[in-house]
């Protein structure tokens, strides 16, 4: 399996998406980035696709959008993420990945592994 690596530029512009809110931060994840709220991630960087965890009415409205697809490797996407359409503009993918945010905030704090 082949990890796809982002430009400065996309790290830059998904770091641009990720709200400033209490519980929230982004981390490298291997070789790319995930945006964390209260230790869950809500949305993520796989090279230059954005993925977002949404509930599941969210999930099948943005599943309708043409460009929008599977999240991460082919040969593993993973379950309850979509990725944004390339096509979206940086107003649009905010909304997505707030959207993400909210839900993934209401899901029970992952506590670190002793």
């Amino acid at each position: 399996m082949q990890m796809p690596k982002p430009t400065d530029a996309d790290k830059q512009f998904f770091r641009s998406l990720v709200p400033e809110a209490p519980g929230v931060e982004v981390k490298p994840m291997f070789g790319n980035l995930g945006a964390f709220v209260n230790g869950n991630m809500f949305a993520g960087l796989f090279g230059s696709s954005i993925g977002v965890k949404l509930a599941a009415d969210d999930l099948a409205e943005l599943a309708m959008i043409e460009g929008a697809g599977p999240f991460g490797p082919a040969e593993r996407p993973m379950g309850g993420y979509l990725s944004l359409p390339s096509s979206f503009t940086a107003e649009q993918s905010t909304l997505w990945v707030n959207k993400a945010q909210d839900y993934v905030a209401t899901l029970p704090p992952k506590h670190k592994k002793k």
